[in-house]
């Protein structure tokens, strides 16, 4: 698996992955517009991951630059899950922010309703260093097991931190 920046001719994908019902709690869906405005600013980078020149999934990185050197791994999404991809594919978000973005620290957040996920970050060396209660409004998603058919409601959000010095690349 490999990273390349994402180009406007990708967004059908990405907004593919946003827009599937395991992911649509998840997962927000941005527009074209908002997509463009992620490749053009110097703050994020929107990544492609992808095997043998074929999109597997999409990553986007924001607060690049920040003086504290930070930096927010704010939306990921792969297009088939299990057997280890998962872990391959953050693992590799964790090398590129801490080496091709000099981040001192990495940070992102997760739904309560998503115990895979939180998992799967604290198994990569991420802590979580807070909850936001009832901090995200999710809608009824259509998903079995993913809200509530009919109503909204406010979920957790769960904040996860790794710091440079905790990191380990595990090659």
């Amino acid at each position: 698996m490999d990273l390349r920046p994402a180009v406007a001719a990708d967004f059908p994908f990405i907004r593919a992955l946003a827009q599937r019902p395991e992911n649509r709690a998840f997962i927000t869906d941005e527009d074209d517009a908002a997509l463009a405005a992620y490749l053009a600013s110097p703050e994020s980078r929107l990544l492609i991951a992808q095997e043998n020149g074929v999109a597997i999934g999409y990553a986007l990185f924001c607060e690049i630059g920040d003086p504290s050197r930070r930096v927010e791994l704010r939306r990921l999404a792969l297009a088939l899950t299990g057997g280890g991809r998962g872990r391959a594919f953050v693992g590799q978000l964790i090398r590129y922010g801490f080496q091709a973005l000099e981040a001192q620290r990495l940070w992102l957040d997760a739904s309560g309703e998503n115990p895979r996920a939180m998992a799967l970050y604290e198994k990569l060396g991420f802590r979580r260093e807070g909850v936001q209660r009832g901090h995200w409004f999710r809608p009824d998603t259509g998903h079995p097991g993913i809200g509530h058919p009919g109503t909204g409601r406010n979920v957790d959000l769960h904040l996860f931190g790794l710091m440079r010095d905790e990191w380990q690349d595990q090659g």
